[in-house]
């Protein structure tokens, strides 16, 4: 692969170890590696010159739904909260099929590298009508992006007293061999992998106990991460207190599903003997605000969770209930929420930066990300601070205050994924026009 040098940038803010940010400094690219930081630096590859501009680690997604992007601002689940959204959403997503799984997750895609992510993780729990896993891995793929997807699972239906249709659960022996399947297929282990699979049953409320637990014994025995949602609004409390006898943090513990190869979505209603649980064994959160305000479940403690030494990441939840995919604008809304329940000094503009970065990359297991420093992967944001959304500014790395929500430039393992603000890979009109088209089709 031929080197690329990033040149001249304004500042470049490392969140390595010692979360240096370097003004008019350079980066030299090479194989998929961030083989030089400093000034002065040459190559005989391609220079993109960052003149007027902030340069990031690519920013990382921990929690998404990319097939929800054709379910954005549905009537009947506008207004309603997760148990009632989900009702009146199960019945669409019924009727999805692989293209709609692979053109949702193409838009998804191309909406978060727009923004600046260069890795994302996804949960995917139902798939109707032939849909596998392998349709959303081939949109990431197509795209670029490094990507993370779960394969989820949804085996309690209606008939048995859960939410979603009994169309869209399935058997928990085949479930357990297709999460095999998976892994043994697309589960790439080694430092600076494209796509890792984890195992991820889509809530307490929507699978058995039995197959939380096999699924960790899998997952352990395989050694992929597992994932899930867990306390996500007090409906979601009063659910696992009547029916398991336990909070949800109680309920994860006793099935293993704890650990630094677990993280859980959302967390909006841990306590404080959570918190301390998941701080003791490093589980990790996805924190989601901007989903967490749409369907009202309230506000994670989230500085409490750093203080307490708990890994977090942001995440910005599928598309039916954020209606966007924007990173930048996931971490400004994850500062604000802080200061709004603890106070103006609760969260920095970089602190939020580095849970969007740095945080996330360590909640995913994947410290050779979300860092700028020698030997890293080639993950890298540039966004322009010369425009209107930084005018006046007197602190160019204070994005989440003041600067673009979308990146100028994004490159990924080294290769150009987003330029001069556009995708490069794919032919976004093309791609945005079908998905409306299939977004009518299920309307009607």
């Amino acid at each position: 692969m031929p080197e690329t040098l990033i040149k001249n940038a304004d500042v470049v803010v490392t969140m390595d170890d010692d979360r240096r940010e370097l003004c008019n400094s350079d980066i030299r690219v090479r194989d998929g590696v961030i083989a030089e930081i400093g000034a002065g630096l040459h190559s005989d590859g391609e220079t993109l010159l960052a003149t007027g501009c902030v340069v990031t680690p690519g920013l990382v997604n921990t929690h998404h739904h990319l097939y929800q992007t054709l379910t954005r601002a549905v009537p009947g689940g506008q207004d309603a909260l997760l148990f009632g959204w989900l009702q009146t959403l199960y019945p669409i997503w019924a009727r999805f099929g692989p293209e709609e799984m692979r053109v949702s997750a193409q838009i998804g895609l191309a909406e978060l590298a727009l923004s600046g992510c260069s890795l994302t993780s996804d949960h995917l729990y139902l798939y109707p009508n032939g849909a596998r896993l392998e349709d959303t891995i081939e949109a990431a793929t197509e795209l670029g992006l490094r990507f993370h997807p779960t394969r989820g699972a949804m085996s309690i239906g209606e008939s048995d007293g859960g939410l979603p249709p009994d169309s869209l659960v399935e058997d928990e022996a085949a479930i357990l061999k297709d999460m095999i399947r998976v892994v043994d297929a697309f589960h790439d282990p080694a430092p600076g992998a494209m796509v890792r699979v984890g195992l991820a049953p889509c809530s307490p409320f929507s699978v058995s106990r039995e197959l939380m637990r096999d699924t960790a014994l899998l997952a352990r025995d395989k050694a992929v991460m597992l994932h899930t949602h867990l306390a996500e609004n007090d409906e979601d409390v009063r659910y696992s207190e009547a029916t398991f006898g336990c909070r949800p943090g109680q309920y994860a513990e006793d099935l293993g599903w704890v650990g630094e190869d677990v993280w859980h979505a959302h967390c909006v209603k841990l306590d404080g003997q959570e918190i301390d649980l998941f701080a003791r064994t490093q589980t990790g959160v996805a924190h989601c605000p901007c989903s967490n305000c749409r369907l009202g479940s309230g506000i994670a403690p989230v500085r409490a969770m750093r203080d307490a030494g708990v890994r977090v990441g942001l995440g910005v939840d599928g598309s039916a209930s954020n209606d966007a995919g924007n990173l930048m604008a996931e971490a400004r809304q994850a500062m604000l929420l802080q200061r709004v329940a603890q106070g103006a000094d609760a969260m920095s503009a970089r602190e939020a930066l580095e849970i969007a970065t740095r945080g996330g990359a360590d909640v995913l297991g994947r410290p050779d990300c979300g860092r700028l420093a020698v030997g890293k992967r080639a993950d890298i944001a540039i966004w322009d601070v010369s425009g209107i959304e930084a005018a006046g500014s007197w602190d160019a790395v204070a994005l989440a205050l003041a600067g673009p929500t979308r990146a100028r430039d994004l490159l990924v393992e080294g290769r150009q994924i987003v330029r001069d603000g556009h995708m490069v890979t794919v032919d976004l009109g093309r791609a945005i026009e079908r998905q409306n088209e299939l977004a009518r089709s299920l309307a009607q």
